[in-house]
């Protein structure tokens, strides 16, 4: 038997774009390091809120960044992301708690679906400018990512319960204890050491930190999945 996966816990949310491109290179790498990858649904909200910070869109000079930024990055990594044409109603009026209360569901009843859920969500929010708050917006993701309509719907009537609500809330606590001040956030279980990095653009970091080799965002034996 070989070495013990190392765990790495990922916190995301899926209004973050910056989320998905981390959560697409660690899930290229997953097979590739010797890790055990754990995705954590998150609330950017409630760690904006704990921390103090402000999102990037409320700052004109890093919104006109972050816009830039964004382009050059879907090419690089090759995710496609497409800023929504009402990107401020998207970030600061909409929100995302209700799917990321249906991905806790997801996680805690059919954890083997969370990874084709969260990246079907983040492609109609960030792809297709398409809705991610109204009931019928998640049933369709969650069926077009391989669920079941009675699943689905089965999970759709759980969000507004204590145990999803309290999970998602345990859940983002736990991403500002390790010291999160935005999204995503990594962290690595090491020899007994916790490390958090922030940020999508931190996986070669990791890479060094594990061990393990890094070759580029797009992995030459796995190529672009999207």
């Amino acid at each position: 038997m070989g070495p013990t996966p190392r765990t790495l816990e990922f916190f995301y949310d899926v209004l973050s774009p910056y989320s998905w491109l981390g959560f697409e290179i660690l899930c290229r790498y997953k097979n590739f390091w010797n890790v055990h990858l754990q995705l954590r649904p998150t609330l950017i909200g409630g760690i904006m809120k704990d921390s103090g910070n402000k999102p990037p869109a409320l700052i004109p000079r890093k919104g006109k960044y972050m816009t830039s930024d964004l382009r050059l990055l879907t090419q690089h990594i090759q995710v496609p992301i497409q800023i929504p044409k009402d990107f401020l109603s998207v970030i600061l009026e909409k929100g995302s708690l209700s799917a990321m209360r249906f991905l806790t569901a997801v996680n805690l009843e059919h954890p083997e679906m969370l990874e084709k859920v969260s990246r079907e969500l983040w492609m109609r929010v960030w792809s297709r400018d398409e809705d991610i708050t109204e009931p019928q917006s998640i049933l369709t993701a969650a069926e077009k990512a391989g669920m079941s309509t009675e699943q689905a719907r089965g999970l759709l009537e759980k969000i507004s319960t204590p145990q999803v609500k309290n999970q998602l809330k345990e859940t983002t606590e736990a991403a500002c204890k390790y010291g999160a001040f935005g999204l995503p956030v990594t962290v690595a279980h090491l020899d007994g050491q916790t490390h958090m990095l922030f940020g999508s653009d931190r996986m070669e970091l990791l890479a060094h930190l594990l061990g393990e080799k890094w070759m580029g965002p797009v992995p030459p034996a796995v190529g672009a999945r999207l």
